[in-house]
């Protein structure tokens, strides 16, 4: 049974925030509690602080010979058995995939470069070793990137097919 810790993926943008946000408030105070600066200051302060706060970072993702489970310290999120997997997307360049469930709600995406995600999980890489090792290979597709599959995935969805002319 291994264990991936949900990790802040932008914490240099947080901790900017909080920085810019600090410097922001205190010019403003020592120049006389200018609002906009002020609020734009706390503003910015709230919004990193609110980021490497979020409950997201006590998510975990469990992996074991049955399957996967997504949970916190205080309840599961959601079990996916190997064998409930319906499709994984795997892009063994940057050792990122997308596990579908079937359902948003039961999918689990292994970010990695270009992989549009606000977080990253640790231990990666043996992670996406371990999904691909227990899920059957005809349910495996393998791309480039996620980032290319997922534009592909949109312009076939967007793209109408030619009327036909009737008989």
């Amino acid at each position: 049974m291994a264990s991936h810790r949900f990790r802040p993926r932008y914490r240099g943008l947080a901790w900017s925030a909080v920085g810019v946000g600090g410097a922001l408030g205190t010019l403003a105070a020592a120049l006389g509690f200018l609002a906009v600066p002020l609020v734009g200051g706390v503003l910015g302060i709230a919004a990193g602080v609110a980021y490497l706060a979020s409950p997201t970072w006590r998510l975990e993702v469990v992996t074991d010979d049955n399957g996967l489970v997504v949970r916190s310290p205080k309840r599961e999120r959601f079990r996916l058995a190997w064998s409930e997997v319906v499709k994984v997307i795997a892009s063994p360049t940057t050792h990122s995939c997308f596990v579908d469930g079937g359902a948003a709600e039961n999918s689990l995406l292994v970010p990695g470069v270009g992989a549009p995600a606000p977080y990253d999980l640790e231990d990666r890489v043996q992670l996406y070793d371990t999904i691909l090792a227990h899920v059957a290979a005809d349910k495996v597709e393998t791309v480039e990137t996620l980032e290319q599959a997922a534009a592909a995935m949109r312009a076939a969805a967007t793209t109408k097919p030619a009327p036909t002319e009737p008989a």
